[in-house]
C-alpha cells in the first residue's frame, strides 16, 4: 500500500531552502509521484490480468467424436482432409474448433493427444495427427472385411498458437456411429 503526502509549506517562517527540505523530509513531490504510482498501478493490473488468464488457460481439455448423430462415413478421398469432430463432449479453454477440426494451443506445454479411426469393409481407415502441417503419427489399419479400429496418441510441447489436427489419410474411409466410434482427444499435462 501506497502513502503519498505532499507538503506544501506556507509557513512564511520558512525562509531558506534548508528548512523547506527538512520540513519536506519524508514527502515526495506530488505531480510526478502519483503519475509514477498510477503507472506502476497499471502495470500490476495487467499482470495481475496475465495472472489469472494463466490460471484459466492451465485448464485445457477437450474431446469429441467424428459426427453429431447417427452412423456415416467420410471417404475415400485422394487427398488427405482434416476431420472435423462435430459433437463436443467437453471443450474446457475452448482451444478446441469444431468448426474447423482443429486445436490451438492457448499456453507454452505439453499436451497429450489421442484419437481413434473405426472403419470396416475392405477398405482401409487411418488418420495422422498433425502439429502445424508436420504429421506426428498415424492411426491405420486394414483388413478384408468386417470392422476395424485404429488408434493412437502422442504427447506433444506445443508453443502458443501451435495448432494441432487429425487428418483422414487418403484412399481411406472413416466411420462413426451413434455410438460415437471415432474420436479425437487431448488436454493440457503442464505448462512450460
Amino acid at each position: 500500500m501506497w502513502h503519498l503526502a505532499c507538503s506544501v509549506s506556507t509557513d512564511k517562517t520558512v525562509t531558506d531552502m534548508e528548512s523547506l527540505d527538512q520540513k519536506n523530509v519524508g514527502h515526495q513531490t506530488c505531480p510526478q509521484d502519483i503519475h509514477d504510482v498510477v503507472k506502476e498501478l497499471k502495470e500490476l493490473k495487467e499482470e495481475m490480468k496475465k495472472l489469472q488468464k494463466e490460471k484459466q488457460v492451465k485448464q485445457v481439455a477437450f474431446s469429441a467424436s467424428l459426427r453429431d448423430q447417427g452412423p456415416g462415413d467420410i471417404g475415400p478421398f485422394d487427398t488427405q482432409i482434416i476431420l472435423t469432430f462435430k459433437r463436443v463432449i467437453t471443450n474446457i479453454g475452448n482451444a478446441y474448433n469444431s468448426s474447423t477440426g482443429i486445436f490451438t494451443a492457448p499456453v507454452r506445454g505439453v499436451y497429450h493427444f489421442d484419437w481413434t479411426m473405426k472403419g470396416y469393409g475392405d477398405i482401409p481407415t487411418g488418420g495422422g495427427l498433425f502439429r502445424n502441417g508436420e504429421l506426428i503419427f498415424v492411426a491405420y489399419e486394414q483388413q478384408t472385411s468386417g470392422w476395424v479400429t485404429s488408434s493412437n496418441a502422442a504427447s506433444l510441447l506445443l508453443e502458443v498458437g501451435d495448432q494441432v489436427s487429425v487428418r483422414q489419410w487418403e484412399k481411406t474411409r472413416v466411420h462413426d456411429s451413434q455410438f460415437h466410434d471415432t474420436t479425437f482427444s487431448g488436454h493440457l499435462i503442464f505448462t512450460m
